[in-house]
């Protein structure tokens, strides 16, 4: 499981949805996809309930949605917008 780091904010809309890291002052934007990946994050659901959830909402492969939510995760985590809980 995640967490958000505590100098991020998010919202989310029909189109995605923007992180803010307030401590390096930078914006991201989210397609949809990964604004259900970092809703999901927030509400601390596991990596295999994400996978689920987007094979479920975007009818694609568990393989996909696999390479998907990892990759995603490893980039925020990279950005320093997450961190492995603990």
């Amino acid at each position: 499981m995640y967490q958000v780091s505590s100098g991020v904010r998010s919202t989310r809309n029909a189109d995605g949805g923007i992180v803010l890291d307030i401590n390096q002052g930078q914006v991201f934007r989210l397609n949809v996809v990964g604004a259900v990946i970092f809703d999901a994050i927030q509400r601390g659901t596991t990596d295999s309930r994400m996978i689920e959830e987007i094979v479920q909402q975007f009818h694609v492969s568990p393989r996909a949605a696999y390479t998907d939510v990892h990759e995603f995760l490893a980039s925020l985590e990279r950005l320093g917008l997450v961190s492995r809980a603990t």
